[in-house]
């Protein structure tokens, strides 16, 4: 089996590679950006007549929140034109595709973890062209995974998680706001959960209507305020750490204020085995 992976060197793509030597019943082939630019249809074209995958993970995205909102141009061309251009050669070369979607997707405006046929309404450009790029799939073909995730954090790339460590190794305080509340993703929980996909989704007894939008993410909830309390607990770090409400933290995109993810469909078809939030956090180490 040969899986291809975008974005090899953002904090997913990293993720894949870590644990891929764990699956040698699979042919990994990892692209950077500069290896497979999913902006140029030529390049997706030359990639795939290179090494015709049978599954690619899209892990390349622009995930930039805030700074979409300045470039969403970017954000576009990437999340949407990128996401469209592997679904037409993932058509045109009879391959399926695992593309990695968010909770941005949402405005927040739930009380109960939202289901996969809850209905979007994406409040910042980020969220928009993800929802866009989904669409853009769903418009060209069939064989498809979206895997809408939220939180994702790793010991790999930038993410909240190492933020928070540097920032506590800098400073003796810090605020955090306690009123958005969703669940932390652990990187590596993630990757495991697309390779699941890609080994067993064959064994399917109707493949057809298992194809779709699956959210994962780890199990529970929390705020960012307690995401951050526990790191630094787990970390050893002592920190005067205070919680804040959203007001007090602006931001040039809108967060979600309640992005929990119902698993119950990934769970049902895929078997998969989703580690609470605080024990996957302690399984992470710098």
């Amino acid at each position: 089996m040969v899986v291809l992976v975008t974005g090899a060197n953002g904090q997913l793509g990293q993720a894949l590679q870590s644990i891929s030597g764990n699956h040698p019943e699979i042919d990994f082939i990892f692209c950077s950006s500069s290896d497979l630019d999913i902006t140029k249809k030529e390049s997706c074209e030359a990639v795939f007549l290179k090494y015709k995958p049978n599954y690619c993970i899209n892990a390349a995205a622009y995930t930039a929140v805030d700074k979409a909102e300045s470039e969403p141009e970017k954000a576009y061309l990437i999340n949407v034109k990128g996401a469209k251009n592997l679904a037409e050669v993932c058509k045109e070369y009879g391959t399926i595709l695992l593309h990695i979607s968010t909770d941005f997707v949402f405005d927040g405006s739930n009380k109960i973890a939202y289901k996969e046929e809850d209905s979007p309404n994406p409040t910042g450009v980020y969220g928009l062209t993800k929802l866009q790029g989904e669409k853009a799939i769903q418009e060209t073909f069939d064989n498809y995974f979206i895997i809408r995730t939220s939180w994702v954090y790793s010991q790999f790339a930038n993410n909240f998680m190492k933020t928070m460590l540097r920032l506590a190794s800098e400073r003796d305080s810090l605020s955090v706001v306690n009123d958005q509340i969703g669940t932390p993703t652990n990187a590596v929980d993630l990757a495991e959960a697309l390779i699941k996909i890609c080994t067993t989704h064959n064994c399917q007894t109707e493949p057809v209507e298992v194809f779709g939008i699956y959210n994962f993410s780890n199990e529970g909830q929390c705020s960012w305020y307690d995401f951050a309390k526990e790191i630094f607990e787990i970390n050893n770090v002592n920190i005067n750490l205070n919680p804040i409400p959203t007001t007090s933290f602006p931001t040039p995109a809108k967060r979600p204020a309640y992005s929990v993810l119902d698993k119950t469909k990934i769970k049902k078809f895929f078997q998969v085995e989703i580690k609470d939030w605080k024990e996957s956090l302690r399984t992470c180490k710098i």
